[in-house]
């Protein structure tokens, strides 16, 4: 046995402790398991909940749209004549006005009041608002509009799909020009096809084709909002500069996001502090048992260094051991955190489908994060080994074999 021990010989004797004490040992790699897996669940679950956020709130389309509003109302207005403006900016490469009219809308024999917005289509897009029922009205699509699910319940509809396709009437409260205080009511005849229904169970409004009521707002409309898109993310700073500059507020989704993804990343790691702390334990649980396989061991290792074996040979050896503990404790914790995750998963989503919800996805594994939980386990199991190594590796030979 004189000389450098060959890396066969030494992995032979390293996974000898799994023969050897298998309960011990396998108690220790599910101790690590369960400390890994505790880290890989709680950290999937909050990537997990980031990404069914974003995914509600944008779009690729309304991260590159700015949200463009008056400052003060009377001081600057949002009319035709700043929209063209914003068109003018050479980075902006579409515009998409909101004129928000106070109204009522007449459903059979029932009339509820509610807000009715004035849109072209491509504002559903740019704002990220989606229908979750039916469908926004089309690019020259007329006489259609789109509800909110609260107006579906001020009717005493309980079903969404009894609401689509049913039509409407709308009263119009314009204000007049000289006193916004008094209005003029437009009731109009024509009647509104309900294409679409936006879930929102406590605001009464409605969508209409802004091409519907154009006529009846006047010519001097001014607006409430509008979204701005330009053509490259790189782009937002400047166009928000110089419509800012216009005397308009300016906000961006891409801002919201920025600032959620900067709390989740927080929770991240104040769910990842939890599983540290059973890892903790668990490691521990590892030093213990390399430690007593030291003091069970001394005879042995004083009869290898008789035999030739190098204080280097025997320091690699312990820290072998305890490398494939680690190792092994970071594969059966990706195990048991993919498994948990998934678990929870169709249990949540079983509940959620049985109460009339939508399937999400609520644990999420991105694959630098398994590389680095298993590198980690790994290095957890390397530190646990290098005390117990140091002292197995400089025991006296004489003193080892008289050891009991």
């Amino acid at each position: 046995m004189a000389g450098t021990m060959r890396p066969q010989d030494l992995f032979a004797l390293a996974s000898r402790i799994f023969r050897a004490k298998k309960l011990r040992t396998f108690l220790t790699i599910l101790g690590t398991s369960i400390g890994i897996g505790a880290i890989l669940f709680l950290v999937a679950f909050g990537y997990g909940l980031q990404n069914v956020l974003l995914e509600k709130i944008s779009s690729s389309d309304a991260l590159l749209s700015l949200t463009v509003n008056p400052q003060e109302e009377g001081i600057v207005n949002l009319d035709r004549g700043s929209l063209d403006k914003m068109r003018a900016i050479s980075e902006v490469t579409e515009v998409a006005p909101l004129s928000v009219i106070n109204g009522q809308i007449n459903f059979g024999s029932l009339t509820t009041g509610a807000v009715i917005n004035a849109v072209n289509t491509n504002y559903f897009r740019l704002a990220d608002i989606k229908t979750s029922r039916g469908s926004v009205f089309k690019e020259g699509e007329r006489g259609k509009i789109v509800v909110s699910s609260a107006i579906m319940r001020l009717f005493n509809i309980d079903e969404p799909d009894k609401l689509l396709g049913k039509e409407i009437k709308l009263d119009l409260f314009i204000p007049r020009e000289q006193d916004i205080s008094d209005v003029r009511v437009v009731s109009r005849g024509d009647l509104f096809i309900i294409s679409g229904i936006i879930d929102d169970e406590y605001s009464s409004f409605v969508y209409v084709p802004i091409e519907d009521i154009s006529e009846d707002m006047g010519t001097d409309t001014v607006f409430a909002q509008a979204q701005v898109k330009v053509s490259k993310e790189s782009h937002i700073d400047k166009v928000r500069t110089e419509i800012a500059d216009m005397g308009f507020y300016v906000s961006s989704l891409s801002d919201t996001i920025e600032e959620a993804t900067k709390v989740f990343r927080a929770i991240q790691i104040i769910l990842a502090l939890f599983g540290i702390v059973a890892l903790i334990v668990s490691a521990i649980g590892m030093f213990n048992t390399m430690t007593i396989a030291l003091l069970e061991r001394t005879q042995e290792i004083g009869i290898m260094k008789a035999l030739g074996a190098t204080n280097g040979d025997i320091w690699k050896l312990f820290l072998a051991e305890s490398v494939i503990i680690g190792f092994l404790g970071g594969i059966g914790g990706i195990a048991i955190g993919f498994i948990g995750g998934t678990l929870v998963d169709n249990a949540i989503n079983l509940l959620a489908r049985s109460l009339g919800g939508e399937s999400v996805v609520l644990f999420s594994y991105p694959t630098w994060f398994i590389i680095t939980i298993l590198v980690f386990a790994t290095v957890i199991g390397l530190s646990t080994g290098l005390w117990p190594a140091r002292r197995a590796a400089y025991l006296n030979p004489l003193e080892a074999l008289r050891y009991k």
